[in-house]
Order: C-alpha cells, then sequence, then structure tokens
C-alpha cells in the first residue's frame, strides 16, 4: 500500500549575510609643468703679446805681438 509522505514544517537556519565589493577605478591626471631656459655664455679671452728683442753683437779683436825689446810691439804698423 502507499502512503503519501508527510509534509513537516520548515527548519529555518540562520541567514547568511554576504558582501560584494565592487571596485571602479579612476585614472586623475595631474599635470606638473617643467620650462627650461638654456643660456649661453660666450666668453671672449683677449690675449696679448708684446714680443721684444734684444739683440747683442759680439765683436772680437785679435792682437798679435811680437817681443823686441822691453816693451812689446805691435807685428805689423810703426
Amino acid at each position: 500500500m502507499y502512503c503519501r509522505p508527510k509534509v513537516l514544517p520548515p527548519i529555518i537556519h540562520p541567514t547568511i549575510n554576504r558582501e560584494n565589493h565592487l571596485i571602479h577605478h579612476y585614472i586623475v591626471p595631474h599635470i606638473h609643468p617643467s620650462h627650461t631656459t638654456t643660456f649661453n655664455h660666450h666668453v671672449f679671452q683677449h690675449q696679448r703679446y708684446f714680443p721684444y728683442n734684444e739683440p747683442a753683437a759680439n765683436n772680437a779683436f785679435h792682437q798679435d805681438w811680437v817681443g823686441f825689446g822691453p816693451e812689446p810691439r805691435p807685428l805689423f804698423g810703426p
């Protein structure tokens, strides 16, 4: 013989709490302007020269003496 099942009262369990976190990414541009000025410095070095020479003249004299007597006399001449 077939008996219909009996339906029992439900058992209610405590509620499970779940969280769903959604992350939204945002890009925030930060602009930091920069400026470079180039200074070209031109330095002129004026170099002055004062050439100077001092020539020297060298004279050489040759004398030949022959001794005849108490005083020497030139070989040629009076």
